[in-house]
């Protein structure tokens, strides 16, 4: 009787470059779907002609409110008045809210619109209130009125 090894299982090189495709193909498509996302695109800087138009605008009687959620999250707004005191129609006015710590620290920054988006543009002498709602500030935020800063304005 002849001495009987059993033979290797050998693959083939068609069978290997076809392995090694499909998990270079799978290894492309999870860094695709999994891998680092695309840096947002920076918001619009205000133009020097809506530099020019920042003393016409005019936010008054700005406060803060709190309210608790029916999910125990915190919901504050930030309500007030945003006033046109120029001759031009603001089609958008958004401005940059800066939340801080206790040691001054910012924390969080939300851009919200004053003008625009459902109420419309906001006519030359006009005054209109607003209301800024914030759900997701960090719970290491100091309580205060946050800085809000007029960060874009578009006009008709």
């Amino acid at each position: 009787m002849p001495d009987a090894k059993p033979s290797p299982n050998k693959l083939s090189p068609t069978t290997l470059v076809l392995a090694l495709g499909i998990v270079g193909i799978l290894g492309l498509f999870g860094w695709l779907t999994f891998g680092p996302a695309p840096a947002p695109p920076p918001p619009p800087k205000l133009s020097a002609e809506g530099r020019a138009y920042l003393p016409n605008l005019k936010l008054d009687n700005v406060h803060m409110q709190a309210a608790e959620s029916y999910v125990n999250s915190r919901l504050v707004e930030i309500l007030g008045t945003v006033t046109n005191a120029g001759d031009r129609t603001v089609k958008l006015a958004e401005v940059t809210c800066i939340f801080r710590d206790y040691n001054g620290q910012e924390v969080a920054r939300e851009r919200a619109l004053v003008i625009g988006g459902r109420p419309g543009p906001l006519p030359a002498t006009q005054t209109r209130e607003f209301r800024l709602p914030f759900d997701t500030i960090p719970p290491t935020w100091n309580q205060a009125m946050p800085t809000l800063v007029i960060a874009q304005i578009q006009f008709e």
